[in-house]
């Protein structure tokens, strides 16, 4: 009678645990990348050691078309596994994602963050233009994150990065096992800043207010209000012809500074003084990987509270 009943008990738990752990299996931690040319990333893939210059087993990544304001079809891409290509020069399709010989802070991201969630799949969103300001008064012919931009269709870099979190969330089985994925918003990874220190102090000193609410909108397009967000502090490579690169870069650092002081979910990342740099305006190969640990460190801490 007792084994009937040890046998009866299995038969009916059996079914929930197997459900569960298949739920589990497929709940997949989504990041979005996002951010101006040191996002984009500079790195050059020849330098990266073995650990980075390979495929990543659960990690994947959708990475949007990058195009200029007004330009219809920005965001367009495809979800693969993470593989070194994602820097500068990258584009895609719906149908196939160019690699380049660059990379960003994705490849030392996902390393660390697989360090820190050993049995988890990952996935990263990833939508970024070098020269792009948030103020559309900076944005010169590189384009803007300003929601309220006008122009003559109404499309800016803003307008991508939602097609392409749009697109990358419709996919309903990213890894292709077969199974139906549940994308879980883990974070915002934002670097950028340097264009709206470069123009006029009015600019610089308007950056706190205008990147508060482009990061309360990118979480509401991701229905997380709450949706931890990492900075990363811009620096400046003094290698102008008069020193300074950024004019009013100090402005923008205090504005960053501020959002991560205020806003309870962000922290800000501040490595970026000691990097080297492969020109005036982007850090070198080692300073990509160095921050995508950093970044990982900071966004893993975010989540834990």
């Amino acid at each position: 009678m007792k084994t009937r009943i040890i046998s009866l008990f299995i038969a009916i738990l059996l079914p929930s645990v197997l459900i569960s752990q298949n739920t589990a299996q497929n709940d997949i931690k989504v990041f979005l990348l996002a951010g101006q040319s040191n996002m984009d990333g500079y790195g050059y893939t020849k330098d990266l050691p073995d650990s980075l210059d390979t495929e990543f087993q659960n990690v994947f990544i959708y990475h949007g078309n990058s195009l200029p304001d007004e330009e219809e079809n920005g965001g367009l891409g495809k979800w693969e596994a993470l593989k070194p290509g994602h820097g500068v020069n990258f584009s895609s399709t719906t149908d196939k994602n160019n690699l380049s010989d660059r990379f960003g802070i994705e490849l030392s991201f996902a390393k660390k963050l697989q360090a820190y969630y050993p049995n988890q799949k990952l996935a990263f969103i990833k939508y970024s233009r070098g020269g792009t300001s948030i103020d559309s008064l900076a944005a010169g012919s590189f384009g803007s994150w300003e929601a309220d931009f006008k122009g003559s269709n109404g499309i800016n870099q803003y307008d991508n990065a939602l097609n392409t979190i749009k697109l990358a969330l419709k996919t309903k089985d990213i890894d292709g096992d077969g199974k139906d994925d549940d994308l879980i918003p883990a974070g915002i990874i934002w670097m950028q800043g340097e264009s709206d220190a470069s123009y006029s102090e009015e600019i610089a000193a308007n950056y706190y207010s205008n990147l508060k609410r482009l990061m309360d909108l990118l979480r509401a397009s991701l229905r997380t209000d709450d949706l931890p967000v990492v900075i990363g502090k811009i620096s400046d490579s003094w290698n102008d012809s008069d020193g300074k690169v950024w004019d009013y870069g100090e402005l923008v650092q205090y504005a960053q500074e501020k959002y991560a002081k205020e806003d309870k979910n962000a922290t800000i990342v501040r490595s970026t003084r000691y990097y080297k740099y492969s020109d005036k305006w982007h850090y070198d190969s080692d300073g990509y990987i160095d921050l995508g640990e950093k970044f990982a460190d900071a966004i893993y801490q975010l989540n834990k509270q």
